[in-house]
C-alpha cells in the first residue's frame, strides 16, 4: 500500500512539473529547463504509468496523443453562436462603426480592445471543473466539429487549468495557427524526407485539424492564442474584454500579449497604423485588427445582428500584392462550356502564397486590363483569398509582346467557341456528352453534396471515369461494375464497393436536389427548390412553357427560357430519361396550391432560433406552402424575429409587416401539425 501511495505521489509531482514547464515553453515562451530534461521527466512519466495503467488519468501530459483515430468527425451545436466580424477597411468606416455603437449607447464614452486577426482557425474550448472536456471548430457559426482529440495534442491548450476562480463549466474562443518559424522549419524538414510541404501557415492549420488521426496532428507545429470568453456557468463575470484576458492567462490560458487597451478612437487607429507597420515582423500571418467595445455591458447592450456582433469589428488590411511576370494564358471549360481565360503567371509569393495562376474572368476583362502575354502585371489576393491580376505595368511591356486571342476551337474537344450576343462569357458550341471538359465538369456538379452528394466521388476519379470511356453521362455512373472500378488505378475492391454503396444511396433524392444537380443554366439551389415546390412533379417541369416557367418565384424570362430550352434538347432530354430509369427516386410533393396554409405568402427570418435551425425553420415554411425571402419588401407576409435580428427587423417595422416571434412561430407550426 506504501509503495502504491508512493507511485501515486511521484506521477502527480510529475505530472505537475511537466505541466508548469508545457506552461513556461508554450504559454510564456520562456523554458526553465532544456529539452533533455523535460524529456527525461516525460519519460519517467511514460514508464511509471505503462507500469501502473490503472493510475494513468486523462489530464495526465502523456493523453495528449494516444487516442484512436476517428472514423468521422462528430457535429457539435455551439451553446452561443460562434459570429463572423463586419469588416472595415478604411478610418472612416471604422468610425462609421464606433458612430452606430456610440449612438444605440446613447453617446456613452467607449473604450476598445485591439489585438491582431491572426489568419488561422477559429475555435472554441470548453472547461467543465478545470479540464479540457471538449474542442469544436466553428463550422457555420451555429454548427462545428468535435476536434477534441486533435486539439489535446496541442502543447499550447493546457489539459487542465492553474490558478484560482475558475466557473465549474465555461467556454474559450480563439484562433489555432502555425508561427512562420515553425511553417519554414516544417516544410524544410519535410522537403528533406521527400514528404509533402504545406502549401501555406493557414491552411496547414486547418488540414491539421481535419486528420482523422491526432498523431499526424500532433505532428504539425500548431499552437493558439485565446481571445475571448463565450458562455460561462457560476456567478463570476468579467467586467471588461481585457479583465477576461488576463483572466484567462491566470488560468493558463495562453492569451496575446499585442492585444492592447485603447482608450479612443485615435488610439484605436494609431493601434492598427503601428501593427500594419510592424505586421511582417510578427511571429504569425495576419489579414488585420479586430476591435472590440472593452466593456462587456456595453457589448451585451449593443446585441448582434443576424450573424455579426454590432460591438466588434475586423479592421482589414489592404490584399498583399506582388508584380510578375505573364507566361502565358490557358483557356479552360467549365460544365456550362462557358472558356475562361487564366493567366499563368511567373510564380510569386503574395499574402502568404505562391501564386502561379490567377483567372481573367472573361476576354471582356482581359480588354479592360489591355493585358500581353509577357506583361508585367501586379497581382493581388482579393479578400487574402483569390489571386488575381489588379493591373498591368505597360511601362515594362516587353517589345512584340502578342495579344491574347480568344480560340476559335475548344481546347478540350475543338468544337466551334461562340460568343453569344451581349454576352461576356465565350462557349464551347458542343453538347456536355461531346466534350470531354464539359462532361468531367457536370459529373463534378452532379455528384457534389448539394446536389446528389455521392460519396466519396472525387476529381480524380471522375477523370478517371472520362478518360477511360466508363462514362458519358450521369447515368452511366449508376451503371459502374465493381470489377472495372478495382482494375482502376489507386481504387481497390473496399473503395470500389464503398463508391457502389454510395452511388446506391444516392438514388434516394429530393426533388429539388435533382432538378439542381441536372447543372441547368442559372438554376441554382434556391431556384431548383422553387420549381420542385411549384411543379411537384418531374414530368409537369418538363412540360412547362416559358410562360408558365415565369409564374415559379424567382424565375424570371431569361430564366424561364434557359429551363425550357434545356428539356426541349433531346439529348438533355434522354439524360434526364435514363437517370429516371436507373432508379433515381424522391417522394412525392404536392404542387404548391391554395389548399397549403401559407401559399403565396413571402416570409423572412432574422436574427437566431433556440428551437431549431434557420434551416429547419426554412423548410417547415417551404412545406407549409411560403417562400422564404432574405431581404424584407412591401411583399412579405410575415417577419419571424429571434434574439440579435438587425436591419431586417428595422425594415419590417418602418414598412409596418407583421412580427412574430419565437414562440409565436412554434406556435403557428404548432397549429398546423407542422413540428
Amino acid at each position: 500500500m506504501g509503495v502504491s501511495e508512493g507511485v501515486q505521489a511521484r506521477l502527480e509531482a510529475l505530472r505537475t512539473q511537466l505541466d508548469h514547464h508545457n506552461y513556461c515553453y508554450h504559454v510564456l515562451d520562456a523554458p526553465e529547463i532544456a529539452d533533455a530534461e523535460f524529456d527525461a521527466l516525460f519519460d519517467e512519466l511514460i514508464a511509471l504509468e505503462a507500469a501502473h495503467p490503472a493510475l494513468i488519468t486523462p489530464e495526465s501530459p502523456s493523453q495528449r496523443v494516444g487516442a484512436a483515430p476517428l472514423a468521422e468527425f462528430a457535429a457539435v451545436t455551439h451553446e452561443v453562436a460562434m459570429l463572423s466580424l463586419e469588416k472595415t477597411a478604411t478610418p472612416t468606416e471604422l468610425e462609421d462603426w464606433a458612430n452606430r455603437c456610440r449612438t444605440r449607447l446613447g453617446e456613452e464614452s467607449m473604450a476598445f480592445c485591439c489585438e491582431p486577426k491572426i489568419d488561422g482557425v477559429a475555435v472554441a474550448l470548453v472547461y467543465a471543473d478545470g479540464q479540457l472536456a471538449l474542442a469544436a471548430t466553428r463550422g457555420d457559426g451555429q454548427t462545428g466539429e468535435d476536434i477534441t482529440a486533435n486539439v489535446r495534442t496541442i502543447g499550447a491548450v493546457p489539459l487542465r487549468l492553474r490558478g484560482d476562480g475558475i466557473p465549474p463549466r465555461f467556454e474559450v474562443r480563439g484562433e489555432i495557427y502555425i508561427a512562420k518559424r515553425d511553417f519554414a522549419a516544417f516544410n524544410e524538414r519535410a522537403r528533406e524526407r521527400g514528404e509533402r510541404t504545406l502549401v501555406n501557415p493557414r491552411n496547414g492549420a486547418a488540414g491539421s485539424l481535419r486528420q482523422l488521426d491526432p498523431k499526424l496532428t500532433a505532428s504539425r507545429p500548431l499552437t493558439m492564442y485565446c481571445y475571448s470568453l463565450g458562455w460561462i456557468e457560476g456567478d463570476w463575470r468579467p467586467q471588461t474584454q481585457m479583465e477576461a484576458l488576463e483572466r484567462l492567462a491566470a488560468w493558463g490560458l495562453r492569451t496575446n500579449p499585442e492585444a492592447k487597451l485603447a482608450a479612443d478612437l485615435d488610439a484605436c487607429q494609431a493601434y492598427i497604423d503601428d501593427i500594419a507597420r510592424r505586421r511582417e515582423s510578427l511571429a504569425y500571418d495576419i489579414d488585420g485588427v479586430v476591435v472590440k467595445v472593452n466593456a462587456l455591458d456595453q457589448q451585451r447592450r449593443l446585441g448582434a445582428m443576424t450573424r455579426k456582433p454590432r460591438w466588434a469589428v475586423a479592421y482589414k488590411y489592404p490584399a498583399e500584392e506582388a508584380t510578375t511576370e505573364v507566361l502565358g494564358v490557358e483557356f479552360q471549360v467549365g460544365r456550362t462550356g462557358a472558356i475562361t481565360p487564366v493567366a499563368k503567371l511567373a510564380p510569386v509569393f503574395v499574402g502568404g502564397v505562391t501564386v502561379s495562376n490567377a483567372t481573367l474572368h472573361n476576354m471582356d476583362e482581359v480588354a479592360r486590363l489591355g493585358l500581353r502575354i509577357g506583361d508585367r502585371v501586379m497581382v493581388r489576393r482579393a479578400g487574402d483569398v483569390i489571386p488575381q491580376v489588379a493591373s498591368v505595368i505597360v511601362e515594362q511591356r516587353p517589345e512584340g509582346a502578342p495579344a491574347i486571342e480568344l480560340p476559335e476551337s475548344c481546347p478540350a474537344c475543338g468544337s466551334p467557341v461562340a460568343r453569344p450576343e451581349g454576352e461576356a462569357v465565350a462557349r464551347c458550341s458542343a453538347a456536355p456528352t461531346l466534350c470531354p471538359a464539359q462532361r468531367k465538369e457536370g459529373l463534378r456538379h452532379f455528384a457534389s453534396r448539394l446536389a446528389m452528394d455521392i460519396e466519396g466521388l472525387g476529381e480524380k476519379l471522375i477523370d478517371q471515369f472520362v478518360e477511360n470511356g466508363l462514362v458519358r453521362t450521369p447515368a452511366d455512373l449508376y451503371r459502374l461494375e465493381g470489377e472495372c472500378l478495382s482494375e482502376l488505378p489507386r481504387v481497390g475492391e473496399k473503395s470500389a464497393q464503398n463508391l457502389l454503396d454510395a452511388l446506391q444511396a444516392s438514388k434516394s433524392t429530393t426533388l429539388a436536389r435533382f432538378i439542381y444537380a441536372l447543372g441547368i443554366r442559372e438554376v441554382g439551389e434556391a431556384t431548383a427548390q422553387s420549381l420542385a415546390n411549384h411543379f411537384g412533379g418531374l414530368d409537369a417541369l418538363r412540360d412547362a412553357t416559358p410562360e408558365v416557367l415565369e409564374v415559379v418565384p424567382d424565375v424570371g424570362p431569361i430564366v424561364a427560357e434557359k429551363i425550357a430550352a434545356y428539356f426541349d434538347n433531346p439529348d438533355n432530354a434522354r439524360a434526364v430519361d435514363e437517370l429516371v430509369e436507373v432508379g433515381i427516386a424522391w417522394p412525392a410533393i404536392e404542387a404548391v396550391a391554395d389548399s397549403l396554409p401559407l401559399a403565396g405568402q413571402t416570409w423572412v427570418l432574422t436574427g437566431s432560433l433556440e428551437q431549431m435551425s434557420r434551416n429547419e425553420a426554412k423548410q417547415k415554411l417551404t412545406d407549409l406552402g411560403a417562400k422564404v425571402a432574405g431581404s424584407v419588401s412591401g411583399k412579405t407576409a410575415q417577419v419571424v424575429a429571434g434574439p440579435g435580428a438587425g436591419s431586417k427587423l428595422v425594415k419590417a417595422e418602418q414598412l409596418e409587416v407583421p412580427v412574430m416571434d419565437e414562440a409565436g412561430f412554434m406556435e403557428l407550426l404548432s397549429d398546423y401539425d407542422a413540428l
